[in-house]
């Protein structure tokens, strides 16, 4: 344990910097890498001792995998993992400050990635820079991966993955984004809950395309590939999917049940007892709560045609499903193919992310994250959740039976909505708690006799 551990001041001033380069993965064709290797410069300035004592290693082109020595090298080693690159935001969007400004005004750093994705890598890359200039060293190897194209599900991360598999690595326990400290998670939830990722769905894409015989618009056949395939789309819904509870879901309503009050209270026990009773609930309510215990359906892209009075030769849609947990990709597709009941329309995986497994909650790893976040959060209820998104995590939990996904930072409902939206912002403060957090997490890694996996 490090004793006298002080906090650089200046966190905010590093936020501002990070945000100032626009690392937009989306337009990495226009701008090229520059915008990533001045990122990447700014990490070398700004945490001189991680690179000076922790190893680096470039794993393509936007993968910076650092590793840092524990006492115990044959241990298996914790990765926490980030990521910084960033989604498109432009100021006509209806930003009150530019979105690159990385303006520090009214307790905030406001600008694009101050919650997604470079707060959190900061208040990770505060609590090693910390803890290194206290003398500490972790009971056992702490990997930090960083990827730089996160949002365009680029391989970054799938790299740095395989590079423990190719080394026959496996983690003691992974730490991504995700989760967040919140306020009244639920309706009639009285206090914060700190939302700990236990799973995630699975991120696929699949496109549709048909092909016709072109002509004149005014001799139609009975079905244009337009048609095929709009048709096609309509028949590919949630409900053809089956809805089941996850148990991270029921276990979430347990400990809300708790701090419910009224007929709520009792409503939450019924559903944490009752898988069925739940999905069906859930399902009826539509939006999240449904998306939690079923495969969900977006069709996203539609194209087909040259002119309006033309028969399309050809017609592509593009649908995007988070498939549910306990669900499959080569599963989903059969039922697509049943549904669809059309062999003229064509059927691709654009992008096949399989759902995850469920990590455990009553194991040493998801204990040592509610400890952390007793420190950082000590009014926020440690809760397991379903992660709709996807995170990098996803390229872990393959081999990684211990994956959890949480930002150990406080956010408002208006705060989680400007995350790919407008006036992204972090409270200063949480910037404090999120470098303690990491802080409290590092220094509580068990050594391997007392760990258990």
């Amino acid at each position: 344990m490090a004793a006298n551990v002080d906090s650089r001041p200046g966190s905010p001033e590093r936020l501002s910097r990070m945000i100032q380069i626009p690392t937009v993965s989306a337009a990495l064709a226009d701008t090229g890498l520059d915008p990533f290797e001045r990122f990447i410069s700014l990490l070398e300035e700004l945490y001189p001792l991680t690179h000076e004592r922790l190893t680096r290693k470039r794993i393509t082109d936007l993968g910076l995998l650092y590793r840092w020595p524990g006492s115990d090298e044959t241990a298996d080693p914790v990765v926490l993992m980030a990521h910084f690159d960033v989604v498109p935001a432009e100021p006509e969007d209806g930003w009150d400050v530019a979105p690159f400004e990385g303006r520090i005004a009214d307790g905030y750093v406001h600008g694009r990635g101050a919650l997604d994705d470079k707060g959190p890598l900061l208040v990770m890359l505060e609590a090693v820079e910390n803890l290194l200039a206290a003398g500490f060293t972790p009971a056992r190897d702490v990997y930090l991966s960083l990827g730089g194209n996160e949002e365009t599900y680029g391989d970054a991360a799938q790299a740095i993955a395989q590079t423990f598999r190719d080394r026959q690595i496996t983690p003691w326990f992974v730490l991504d984004e995700g989760g967040a400290v919140v306020a009244a998670p639920l309706p009639f939830v009285r206090g914060e809950a700190a939302m700990i990722g236990v799973g995630e769905k699975g991120a696929t894409t699949i496109k549709l395309s048909a092909r016709g015989a072109g002509g004149h618009a005014s001799a139609p056949p009975t079905l244009t590939a337009v048609g095929r395939v709009a048709r096609a789309v309509s028949r590919v819904t949630p409900a053809m999917f089956p809805a089941r509870t996850p148990g991270a879901v029921l276990t979430m309503l347990a400990l809300f049940a708790g701090r419910a009050r009224g007929p709520a209270k009792l409503l939450y026990r019924a559903l944490a007892a009752s898988p069925w009773l739940t999905a069906r609930l859930f399902t009826l309510l539509g939006g999240e709560p449904a998306a939690l215990v079923r495969t969900t359906v977006a069709p996203t892209m539609l194209s087909g045609g040259s002119a309006q009075n033309v028969l399309p030769a050809q017609a592509e849609a593009a649908i995007n499903l988070r498939i549910a947990l306990g669900e499959t990709v080569p599963g989903t597709l059969r039922r697509i193919k049943r549904r669809i009941a059309d062999r003229r329309v064509k059927i691709e995986v654009v992008e096949g992310g399989a759902p995850s497994p469920e990590s455990p909650t009553d194991n040493a790893q998801f204990a040592l994250i509610a400890a952390a976040v007793g420190v950082s959060h000590p009014q926020a209820m440690p809760v397991p959740y379903v992660m709709m998104a996807a995170t990098d995590s996803r390229y872990f939990h393959a081999f990684t039976p211990a994956c959890y996904r949480f930002a150990p930072l406080a956010m408002s409902a208006e705060l989680r909505a400007s995350i790919h939206g407008v006036n992204e912002r972090v409270a200063i403060t949480e910037l404090v708690r999120g470098e303690q957090f990491h802080r409290a997490l590092i220094t509580a890694i068990p050594a391997s006799s007392g760990a258990s996996a």
